[in-house]
C-alpha cells in the first residue's frame, strides 16, 4: 500500500466513510453558498453607500427640497437607502401639511413615514447575515462530528490488524481532519465577512439616522 497516495487530499474524500463524505457534501454546499452571499453583500452594501454619498451631496448642495423629491419619486434613478427614507418623509410631510393639522401632527407623520422606510432599508442591508452567522458558528462542530466519526473508524480499523503501524492509522486520521479543514474553511469566511458587514451595516444605520433627525428640523422649520 502506497502511504503517500492514500493520504492524498482527493484520495482521502474518495476513501472516505459514508458518513464523512456527506458531512464534507454538506460543509462543501454551506461553503458555496456563503461565499456566494458574501460576493453579494459586499457588492450591494458598497452600492448603499455609493449611493449614500451621492445622496448626502446633493442634499446639503442646497437645492430645492421639492425639485429633490420630484427626482427621486419620479424614478429618473434608482433610489436607495436614504433617498427613499427623504422620499417617505417628504411625501408625507407634504401631504399632512395640505391638510388642518397642527404642525407637530405633520412632523410625527412624516417622522413615522421615515422610520418605517428606515427599518426597511435596514432590514434590506442585513439580509443573509444570519446565515452568515450561522455558518461561521455551526460549521466548526460539523466539520468536529466528521473527525470524531473518522477518528473512530480509525481505531476500529486497528483492532483487525496484529500490529498497528502508521500506514494503518494514517489514512483515518488524515480523512478525519481534512472533514475538520473543510469546516473552518467554510467558518472562517463567515465570520469575517459577517463582522465587517454588520460593522459597515451599523455606520450607514447611523447616517439614516442623524439624517431623518436633521431632516425632520428642516421640515420644523418650514413650518414656522
Amino acid at each position: 500500500m502506497n502511504v503517500t497516495e492514500d493520504l492524498s487530499i482527493l484520495s482521502l474524500i474518495a476513501n472516505a466513510s459514508l458518513l464523512v463524505k456527506l458531512v464534507m457534501a454538506l460543509l462543501g454546499t454551506v461553503s458555496f453558498m456563503s461565499w456566494y452571499w458574501i460576493f453579494r453583500k459586499w457588492f450591494s452594501i458598497r452600492d448603499a453607500q455609493k449611493k449614500t454619498d451621492l445622496f448626502e451631496r446633493d442634499f446639503w448642495s442646497g437645492g430645492d427640497l421639492n425639485a429633490l423629491y420630484q427626482s427621486a419619486a419620479t424614478g429618473r434613478h434608482e433610489a436607495a437607502g436614504m433617498e427613499r427614507i427623504f422620499e417617505a418623509g417628504y411625501r408625507e410631510f407634504a401631504k399632512l401639511r395640505g391638510k388642518s393639522l397642527d404642525h407637530g401632527s405633520i412632523i410625527d407623520g412624516a417622522k413615522r413615514a421615515m422610520r418605517a422606510t428606515y427599518q426597511r432599508e435596514v432590514d434590506d442591508l442585513e439580509a443573509h447575515l444570519a446565515f452568515l452567522a450561522s455558518v461561521g458558528s455551526v460549521s466548526p462542530y460539523v466539520g468536529l462530528l466528521g473527525t470524531v466519526w473518522g477518528i473512530m473508524n480509525a481505531f476500529r480499523g486497528l483492532s483487525n490488524v496484529g500490529s498497528a503501524t502508521l500506514a494503518h492509522v494514517a489514512p483515518g486520521i488524515a480523512e478525519a481532519l481534512v472533514a475538520t479543514a473543510i469546516g473552518l474553511f467554510a467558518a472562517i469566511p463567515a465570520v469575517v465577512a459577517y463582522n465587517r458587514f454588520a460593522h459597515d451595516i451599523d455606520r450607514i444605520a447611523i447616517r439614516f439616522e442623524s439624517f431623518t433627525e436633521e431632516f425632520l428640523n428642516i421640515l420644523q422649520r418650514q413650518l414656522r
